[in-house]
């Protein structure tokens, strides 16, 4: 451990402010900011400093919904705690919150200590855990209390997956009555798995096998009615809902509607419903492939929607949803039957500078960028101010950001363990210089310096929008 780091000269930017500052960094926590140039900053002493000139000093991301080393289909997402840790740290992201699977069965502890034992001194940053609920029942219920108690605050339900995953309503209102008690938060998969199963075999029977053809049959109303449900048996059970990956207009507008009416219920959507579209799912000899995931990606109209929902607040977490699955030997157990295509895109390293062009091109501010990216999913997932903010006391998880230099996304470039990216070609302006984990540099100035067993695991508090 080095002792005390500066960082001088940046423009340090926070949901809430923006401020040439200087951050003093001591013992893996910011000790202490003071305005550049000022007689306080002037006094800061350090064994190591940082020059920020010109650049953007920023909290390190949160990204809330990520899914390393997943079963899916016969197959496993490609990244490893330890490959998927190390891209997020290169992409500007200091803490995951992945997603350990109860199978139907067996308890959600063991699906949690499975999930620990794969992450375990392998992360290069901090990392915390979700609970998939597969299996309702009496046991299932009572362990959630206990989760809740050691930090594991946060349950994911699917309406979709007949027979992997899938609740019914019956399974969903009596986990959230549970949640409603024991101050968790249910995060709802919200497309109508059984009557999207109907299309999927109407689609293969006419002959229908393209990788299009998988946007077409996880139609957008059939989100919005699986969310609308959801918000009606929250309401119900008198408990918040966090809705992820929302894809579709018209599931924004149910969210909005609910909010309207001041229920505790949450949007997320994910960089590859702002950015990509059908238009990929379309693209000829199997490419479509690449960009089959759930909630599938929709037309273009979808898009500004969606901006929209993040500008008014109706949407308000940006996560990857990272799952990824390489194009030759995974994508391809598709051929002929796009109901096999494993669903997932890698994106844990693009989020960071996707958002960021979002603000060159006027969608949201800087400010809303650090907001949706940091300190949003960090007060929703009960880790603020540890994470998503630079304060005194914050964990010193920094990014010093260049909003000037211009990079060209590629899979021949970026660090996630799959043969494709989902983002090809595309120009984007900002790029991460250097990143601190507790105040370690893992990327400095452009070179990984960081390691496996950095990362640590992160309990957390409940939904900080609920207290």
């Amino acid at each position: 451990m080095v002792g005390r780091t500066l960082i001088r000269g940046g423009l340090v930017i926070t949901a809430s402010d923006e401020i040439h500052a200087d951050v003093l960094i001591e013992d893996g926590r910011i000790a202490a900011l003071a305005a550049s140039g000022t007689p306080a900053a002037e006094a800061f002493a350090a064994e190591r400093t940082i020059d920020a000139t010109g650049k953007y000093v920023i909290p390190g991301g949160v990204d809330v919904h990520t899914h390393m080393e997943l079963p899916f289909g016969g197959t496993f997402a490609s990244d490893t705690f330890e490959t998927g840790t190390r891209a997020a740290a290169w992409g500007g992201t200091t803490t995951i919150v992945d997603f350990a699977v109860q199978s139907v069965g067996h308890s959600l502890r063991e699906g949690l200590d499975a999930w620990h034992a794969k992450a375990e001194g392998n992360c290069a940053i901090d990392y915390g855990f979700h609970m998939i609920v597969s299996d309702v029942n009496q046991e299932t219920l009572k362990e959630m209390d206990l989760l809740v108690e050691e930090g594991v605050t946060s349950f994911k339900q699917f309406m979709a997956y007949p027979g992997v995953f899938y609740s019914d309503d019956g399974q969903i209102l009596r986990a959230m009555q549970r949640s409603a008690e024991n101050g968790g938060l249910i995060m709802m998969h919200a497309e109508n798995g059984i009557a999207i199963d109907v299309l999927v075999e109407q689609a293969l029977a006419r002959g229908e096998t393209d990788p299009r053809y998988h946007g077409e049959v996880r139609k957008a109303l059939l989100e919005a009615e699986a969310t609308h449900r959801a918000i009606r048996l929250a309401q119900v059970a008198g408990a918040p809902l966090y809705v992820v990956h929302v894809s579709a207009m018209e599931a924004v507008a149910e969210l909005a509607r609910a909010r309207d009416e001041g229920l505790p219920v949450f949007g997320e959507t994910c960089p590859q419903y702002l950015f990509l579209s059908t238009d990929n799912l379309a693209e000829p000899d199997f490419e479509g492939s690449k960009y089959v995931c759930s909630t599938p990606l929709r037309p273009k109209e979808h898009q500004a929607k969606l901006w929209q929902g993040l500008r008014t607040n109706d949407l308000q977490v940006v996560s990857t949803d990272h799952c990824p699955f390489c194009f030759v030997g995974q994508k391809e157990l598709g051929r002929g039957d796009f109901s096999k295509i494993p669903n997932g895109l890698p994106g844990v390293e693009n989020r960071m500078d996707l958002l960021h062009q979002a603000v060159v091109d006027g969608h949201i501010s800087r400010r809303r960028w650090i907001e949706i990216a940091c300190a949003t999913p960090a007060r929703m997932f009960g880790m603020y101010p540890k994470k998503g903010t630079i304060a005194p006391g914050a964990d010193a998880d920094i990014v010093i950001y260049d909003p000037h230099a211009e990079q060209v996304m590629s899979a021949e470039t970026h660090h996630m363990n799959v043969d494709y990216s989902a983002y090809e070609g595309k120009r984007t302006t900002g790029r991460v210089e250097t990143v601190l984990s507790r105040g370690e540099a893992v990327i400095t100035e452009r070179e990984y310096t960081g390691r496996a067993g950095h990362g640590v695991y992160t309990p957390r508090s409940t939904c900080q929008y609920l207290n």
